[in-house]
This record gives structure tokens, sequence and C-alpha cells, in this order.
């Protein structure tokens, strides 16, 4: 069975979450897998078609906190076996994890010392390397240190390099192969163990009670009544929160904010191991190089390079009052700064003269962080401000949130006594209460790099 259009339920359920994008559907599927009816509903055509369909979808473990490198390291786990996670057996309909490598630059404000006590406590393999050895490993790449990042236009913006980077190489980290596709995965397991899903459906309202959730209306004006209800409606989840009547609790503010990925032909590594330019023959497999010196990440994608943000203070934050108002194509002026930063790093990488890529809308929380939480309405959950950095911890976002509406509605205060998660793969131990609502915003507890 897969997740197709549904049939409106007939007699309310169990539990509606609102959006279907990876996170929405991760959280389906656990909620699910608790015995609930789960009725999913998303104003777009099908899954994964909004923030999640714009993903580079990179699975890395560089966070400034633990319960960041934890999740993540939990994460990959679960897809790196995928097929075992979604309960089902592996097939050519499955997303695939490709276990590449990253490469983080040792540059200021990178982290990298930081997040090593993390990673050994995690139990994260990883490498440090010298300049000589970055040079050696990945060919083509100039290891300058050139940061902090310019703006284009800027008069330094092309001025050589002081000194030479390092690196932080995590073996085990990579991407997954098709964004969209592995949200599509999740709702399909959901829906084989009986998750209804509903397409052009827009939530439009939220249905309270006296004193906790009722359900949410939609847009026809139809009511789906639930004791539950969790949004995980990625740059709209605010303005249902704001339907809801929650948020005034909140300690972290989530906007959406527009962001731009780029793709241009790699430079090629010839079976000698040296790096020529685009159109040449070999191979372009090598790590994702998360580059905090220039601003730019990129990520090999079939001959090509995946390159976005790493959202460096030089550069305008483009914030939408409406996500529906998002331009999906890419602009010139994003196009020329990224791709022209990223050649420096490469400098057999051509910058064409015509913008390719995507624009996508972020569900951006002010530190970064995700919000997996209960909220001050019972039963109504929030799976927010996701978007730049979650795409990778959405098997654990799921299981995170089955586990809150579990215990939370069995009378458990996780305000006043912050859940555990335990990982099943790797046996860390997850506090929830890093990703509350009403956490502090302590300066420097921030995941330091987005990698889209």
């Amino acid at each position: 069975m897969t997740a197709g259009e549904a049939d409106m339920p007939p007699s309310g359920a169990d539990a509606v979450v609102v959006g279907a994008g990876v996170i929405g559907a991760a959280v389906a599927l656990e909620l699910a897998r608790t015995g609930r009816r789960v009725v999913v509903v998303d104003k777009s055509g099908g899954v994964g078609h909004g923030s999640t369909s714009a993903s580079s979808a990179i699975i890395r473990f560089n966070y400034s906190t633990w319960d960041g490198v934890a999740t993540a390291w939990e994460s990959q786990h679960c897809w790196a076996r995928w097929a075992e996670h979604l309960g089902t057996v592996r097939g050519p309909a499955l997303a695939t994890f490709r276990r590449t490598g990253a490469v983080l630059l040792d540059a200021p404000g990178s982290g990298t010392s930081e997040v090593i006590p993390l990673f050994e406590r995690a139990g994260v393999p990883y490498e440090r390397w010298d300049a000589a050895t970055l040079r050696s490993r990945i060919p083509g790449i100039d290891a300058g240190r050139y940061g902090p990042p310019r703006f284009l236009l800027d008069d330094a913006f092309f001025a050589g390099p002081e000194g030479e980077l390092g690196a932080l190489f995590t073996p085990d980290a990579g991407f997954v192969d098709d964004a969209r596709l592995a949200a599509q995965n999740l709702a399909d397991a959901a829906a084989r163990i009986g998750a209804r899903f509903l397409f052009r459906r827009a939530a439009v309202g939220v249905l309270r009670g006296e004193d906790r959730v009722t359900g949410v209306r939609l847009a026809d004006g139809t009511a789906i009544t639930a004791p539950v209800v969790v949004n995980a409606a990625g740059p709209w989840s605010g303005g249902l929160n704001r339907t809801a009547g929650v948020g005034a609790e909140f300690t972290v503010g989530v906007r959406p904010l527009r962001q731009e990925v780029h793709q241009v032909p790699a430079p090629v590594r010839q079976r000698d191991g040296t790096a020529s330019g685009p159109g040449g023959t070999g191979t372009t497999s090598g790590p994702i190089v998360a580059d905090v010196d220039l601003g730019t990440y990129l990520r090999p994608s079939g001959g090509h390079f995946l390159i976005g943000s790493t959202l460096p203070a030089c550069d305008p934050r483009e914030w939408l009052d409406d996500p529906d108002e998002c331009n999906p194509h890419p602009t010139p002026a994003r196009f020329e700064t990224q791709v022209t930063r990223a050649a420096r790093r490469f400098p057999l990488l051509g910058v064409p003269n015509r913008p390719t890529g995507i624009a996508g809308v972020y569900d951006a929380a002010d530190d970064w962080s995700p919000i997996y939480d209960r909220t001050d309405l019972a039963g109504f959950y929030v799976a927010m401000g996701t978007s730049g950095n979650q795409f990778k911890n959405a098997p654990l976002a799921g299981r995170f949130l089955a586990t809150l509406v579990d215990r939370v509605e069995a009378g458990h205060d996780h305000d006043r006594d912050p859940l555990r998660y335990t990982g099943e793969h790797t046996g860390v131990v997850v506090d929830l209460g890093a990703f509350s609502r009403k956490r502090p915003m302590a300066e420097g507890a921030t995941s330091r790099t987005v990698l889209g």
C-alpha cells in the first residue's frame, strides 16, 4: 500500500498530522506504530512537495550540542538500515544513503575543536587532516584560508589567502540520494499500517474545546476530529500555531526563510587522482565539503555539485511573510555569489552564465535548532523549526514526537521533567528538553552550520 490520495475518514482520528514532508511522514509512521488512527493533511499534491523537495539531504554530525550530535548519529544508523527502519524489503523504490564522508574545513567559527569531545562521547569516527592531507585526499581543492566570507562585490573578495586550513573528516557522513523519495518511503510505510493521507487539503483552523485541541478544520469547511494534532507544516507552521492560539509561551521564534541551492558541473577526478575541469572523463565521487571559511557547502550529485550556503553573516536574509510567495527559481546574484565562492575553493570549477538550481523555503528557528514539543494547548504538539538542518534527523523526529505524545497524553509533565530518548542503534541518550519551545537562547548553543 502506498500513501496516495485517501478518502476523508468517516469518524475522525486518534491523531492528525499537518504536513506531509519528511518530518510529517516520519511522525505519522511512528504514531501509527503506536496503534493510533492517523490522518495526515497537506495543502500540496503529494508527499514531500514542500521544503523536503528542495533539501540537499545531507547526513552529517557536526552540531555544537550533545543532543544535536547524538540525534544525528543515531539517525544515520536509521538511514544506513533504511529498509529495516521502514519495516519493508530493500528495493529500487527506496531512497538510498550514500556514505561519502564529509569534510568540515577547520576555519574560525566551524566548531571543529569543540565538536570532537562530543564525537568521542557518542562514538562518531573522525580524522584530523592537515592542509597537505586535505589536498591529497581531495584533488583540486585549494586549502587556503580566505575567510571570513565576503559579499561578491566586496573589494576584498578576491584577496589572497592568509595561511592554510586543515579539516575534520567524518567517514560515516553522506547524503540521501532522493529527498522526496525518502519522504514517500516513510509515508508508504505509515500507509501500510493504516495511516491516511489527504492531499490538496489545507488545514486553516485548529478546533479546540474548553481546555484542549479537538481537531482541525480544512479549507473546504470539513472538520477532522482528533484528541491529538501535530503541527509539522514546515514554513506554514507559525501560521497554524496562530490559528491554534499557541506560541506566546515560546522563547524561540520561527520564520519562513527563502534559500537557494545551485547545481553546476563538477571538476572530474581522473584515474590517477588528479582533477580536471568540467567535461573530462573519470568520476566525480568524493566527500561533502562544508566550507565555513567561504560560506558554502558542496555535495556531489551525479556529475555535478550541489552548492548551498552556510548562511554567513555578510549575506542578507530573505525572510518571507507568506511562504506561498516564494520565487522557486534561482536568482543570478545569489547564484554568482555562491558558485564563485565555491570556485575559489575548487579553482577548476566553472561559473556558468545561466543560474541553475532550486529555491525553497526554510522553517527557520532563531537558534537553528528544531522545536519538538507539546504546547500550552493540551493535545497540540509541534515539530517545527526543522528546515536547513533536520532532514537527517527525520527518523528520530518521528520517534521523539511519538514518545512525547504517548507520555504527555498519559499525564507526564514534560515541561518540569523533560523526557529522554535512548537510541536503539547507538545507545545514546537524548534529552528531549533540548528541543523545548521554552528553552533558553544560550549564546553559542546553535547548530553553527546550516547545510540545507
